[in-house]
C-alpha cells in the first residue's frame, strides 16, 4: 500500500456512527481516495441515485442505520439497475459488527457484493476493494 493506492477512486460511505465514519474516511483518504459520507441508508440511496453514472467506484454500507438500513438501501440501489448500468454493477460492501454466516447471506441476498466485519482494518479492506474494483 502507498498513498496512491486509491488515487482517483471515489467511495460513498453510509455510516451513522460518527467515530466509525471518521475511521473509515481516514483509512481511505490516507491512500488517495475521495470519500463522501451519508448518515443513513436513505441518504446514501438518494446520493447514489442523484449522481452521474460511474461517479462512485464503490459503496461501503453499514447495516444498522436509522431511517433505511443497509440491506434496504442496497436493495433499493439494485432494484433500479435497469435504468442505469452502475446501479446493477457497483460494488456494495456491507460493513457490520455482525459477521455470522446468516448476516453475510442476508447481505448477499439484498444485493451486496461482499461483507466486511468491523472494526475496519486497512489491509483486509484494501484486499476486498481490489477484488471488486480491478
Amino acid at each position: 500500500l502507498d498513498e496512491n493506492s486509491f488515487a482517483g477512486r471515489r467511495f460513498l460511505l453510509a455510516e451513522d456512527n460518527a467515530i466509525n465514519q471518521e475511521i473509515a474516511v481516514e483509512l481511505l483518504t490516507a491512500y488517495g481516495a475521495k470519500v463522501e459520507t451519508r448518515d443513513d441508508g436513505k441518504q446514501a440511496f438518494e446520493a447514489f441515485a442523484a449522481s452521474a453514472e460511474g461517479y462512485y467506484d464503490a459503496v461501503l454500507m453499514d447495516i444498522q442505520m436509522p431511517v433505511m438500513n443497509g440491506y434496504e438501501a442496497a436493495a433499493a440501489i439494485r432494484k433500479n439497475g435497469e435504468s442505469r448500468v452502475d446501479l446493477a454493477t457497483i460494488p456494495i460492501i456491507a460493513l457490520s459488527a455482525d459477521a455470522f454466516a446468516e448476516d453475510v447471506k442476508r447481505a448477499h441476498d439484498s444485493g451486496m457484493n461482499d461483507h466486511m466485519a468491523k472494526p475496519l482494518e486497512i489491509e483486509p479492506l484494501t484486499r476486498m476493494l481490489r477484488k471488486w474494483m480491478p
